[in-house]
C-alpha cells in the first residue's frame, strides 16, 4: 500500500482517550480568555450527551448560527456527524438568511444565543406554521425570558434551553420537557423553558453548593448556591496556566461561577453569574430576575441589569434597555406611544419587590456584545460606576470617556 497513507494513519491514531483533541478559549466576558484543553474522551461523551439530551434523531439538518470555535460548537460539530446529519452554514446571521435557509434546506435543528431570538423578531418574521414539525432550537448562554420564548415559538420553533461552558466541553444540562408540564398554563410553560434542566447522562455529577460551607443546598427552588460539576467530559485544565487550573477545581469539582437553585424535581435553574449578583443592603438580587420582568414589557427589546453605586445600600440595580423598533425613550411622537424611564421603573415596582427594582434606566441603541452574542456586562458595569446619587436622589453621570460614548444615551434623570 501507499507508505504515505500508512504514516498519516499512524500519526492520527488515538493512543490514549485522555489525549487532547481541541483547545478552546473561554469567551473572556468576565476575565482574560484561558485555553481549556479538551480530551478525546470528553468530546465523545459530551457529543453523546447532546444527542440524548436533545433527542436528536438520525439525518438531522442543522443550521449553524453558533460559531464552531466556541465551546466546540457545543459539540454539535461531532453530534450531527454521528447522526448522519447535514450542516447548513450561513455567512451572516440575519433573519432573512435564517428563514431562507430553513425553507431551502428543510432545517430540523439549530442552536443559538438568546440574542438571535431578537434578530428573528426584529426582522420581518416568517411563520413556519406550514411545516409538519417545528424547528428544534437549542438556546444557551443566559436564560431566555419567558416572554421572548413565547414570541419565538409562535413563529414555528420549539425551544429547549441548555447550559454548558467551555471548560465542560459542551452542554451539561438540558431542560428536558416533562409530560405533566403540558397541563400547565402557557405562561408557566414558557417560564419552565427558562430552567437549565437536568444533567446529561454522560456527566458524573452536578450539584449546587453553598459557597462558604461547600454543602449541597436544599432542593427547594429558593436557596442559592454555586453550580459545580464533575465528570470525564470536564477539561483537563487550562493550557500553561496551572494557577488558574487549581483555582477552577475544588475537591475534584469544577466551580462554574454560576449561581443557581435546585427545584424539588431536580431541575437546576441559574439565577446569575456570581460576579453579576447585586448586593443591596445585604440582600442578594438576581440580575436575571429583574431582566425577565423588563423583557415582559411590550416595548422592551433587550435588557441587561448590573449594579450601580448607592450611598446608603452600597449597590442598587441599574438597567440598560434597548427599546423595540419605533419606540423612543423620551419626548412626544404625535400619536406614537413613548416609553419613559419612570414608566419602566413603575412597571418594575408593580412586578418586583421594591428593593429589587432598578433605580436607573439607561436607554441604549444597542447592548455591547462579544463575537458569541454574549452581553458584555463588565462594559456596562464600567458605565454604571459613572452614575452617582446626590443627596436629593438625583442621578447624574460622570464624564464619558472615549468609546463609551456610543453606549451612553440619556444618562441623566431625576427619580
Amino acid at each position: 500500500g501507499d507508505p504515505t497513507s500508512s504514516l498519516v494513519a499512524r500519526m492520527f491514531r488515538i493512543q490514549n482517550e485522555h489525549d487532547p483533541i481541541s483547545l478552546n478559549y473561554t469567551s473572556g466576558t468576565t476575565a482574560d480568555p484561558k485555553g481549556a484543553v479538551i480530551s478525546h474522551r470528553g468530546a465523545y461523551l459530551s457529543s453523546l450527551g447532546a444527542i440524548m439530551g436533545w433527542e436528536m434523531r438520525t439525518f438531522p439538518v442543522y443550521l449553524w448560527t453558533l460559531p464552531m470555535f466556541h465551546c466546540n460548537g457545543w459539540t454539535l460539530t461531532w453530534s450531527v456527524a454521528a447522526r448522519g446529519g447535514t450542516n447548513v452554514c450561513i455567512r451572516n446571521v440575519t433573519a432573512p438568511e435564517i428563514f431562507k435557509n430553513i425553507e431551502l434546506h428543510g432545517v430540523t435543528h439549530m442552536c443559538c444565543a438568546p440574542t438571535v431570538f431578537n434578530i428573528l423578531l426584529q426582522g420581518k418574521p416568517v411563520h413556519l406554521s406550514n411545516r409538519s414539525k417545528p424547528v428544534q432550537v437549542l438556546v444557551g448562554g443566559s436564560s431566555p425570558p419567558a416572554a421572548l420564548v413565547k414570541k419565538v415559538q409562535q413563529l414555528g420553533f420549539q425551544v429547549m434551553h441548555a447550559y454548558g461552558l467551555t471548560e465542560a466541553t459542551g452542554p451539561v444540562l438540558f431542560c428536558e420537557w416533562q409530560d405533566e408540564w403540558n397541563r400547565l398554563p402557557e405562561n408557566q410553560q414558557m417560564e419552565l423553558k427558562g430552567r437549565q434542566g437536568v444533567g446529561v447522562l454522560t456527566l458524573s455529577e452536578i450539584e449546587v453548593k453553598n459557597t462558604k460551607t461547600q454543602e449541597s443546598v436544599p432542593r427547594d427552588g429558593k436557596t442559592m448556591g454555586e453550580i459545580v460539576i464533575k465528570g470525564s467530559s470536564i477539561m483537563k485544565g487550562y493550557l500553561k496556566n496551572p494557577k488558574a487550573t487549581s483555582e477552577a477545581f475544588k475537591d475534584g469539582w469544577l466551580n462554574t461561577g454560576d449561581i443557581g437553585v435546585i427545584h424539588p424535581d431536580g431541575h437546576i435553574e441559574i439565577k446569575d453569574r456570581s460576579k453579576d449578583i447585586i448586593i443591596s443592603g445585604g440582600e442578594n438580587i438576581s440580575s436575571v430576575e429583574v431582566e425577565n420582568v423588563l423583557y415582559k414589557h411590550q416595548k422592551v427589546l433587550e435588557a441587561a441589569v448590573v449594579a450601580m453605586p448607592h450611598p446608603v445600600w452600597g449597590e442598587t440595580p441599574c438597567a440598560f434597555v434597548v427599546l423595540e423598533k419605533g419606540e423612543t425613550c423620551q419626548g412626544d411622537r404625535g400619536d406614537k406611544l413613548v416609553t419613559r424611564e419612570r414608566d419602566l421603573i413603575e412597571y418594575c415596582r408593580e412586578n418586583l419587590p421594591r428593593f429589587m427594582c432598578p433605580r436607573k434606566i439607561v436607554f441604549l441603541k444597542e447592548l455591547p456584545k462579544n463575537g458569541n452574542g454574549k452581553i458584555l456586562k463588565p462594559k456596562l458595569r464600567d458605565i454604571a460606576k459613572g452614575l452617582v446619587f446626590n443627596e436629593k436622589d438625583t442621578i447624574s453621570s460622570k464624564k464619558v470617556q472615549g468609546d463609551d460614548e456610543k453606549y451612553r444615551v440619556g444618562l441623566t434623570s431625576r427619580l
